[in-house]
């Protein structure tokens, strides 16, 4: 299942991936903060959407995101 970049701030156009609190290959509880993004407001947690393993990251710390954004797999 593909891990998307909720909504967050509808006016947020830097939002930025700042930390995986996960690394590929680690489990994941539905609503645990996997990751972290800062926007040009807050700073905000990102819980996973369901139980699994992160296989994937596709998004790494540092790199500008989007709402909707695909961030990562969860198996």
């Amino acid at each position: 299942m593909e891990f998307r970049l909720p909504e967050i701030s509808q006016d947020s156009e830097n939002t930025i991936l700042t930390l995986w609190h996960v690394t590929e290959g680690e489990k994941v509880a539905e609503g645990e903060d996997i990751a972290e993004v800062v926007t040009d407001k807050a700073t905000f947690d990102v819980p996973a959407p369901r139980d699994g393993i992160l296989t994937k990251i596709i998004k790494r710390e540092g790199e500008k995101i989007v709402s909707g954004e695909v961030l990562g797999i969860i198996e």
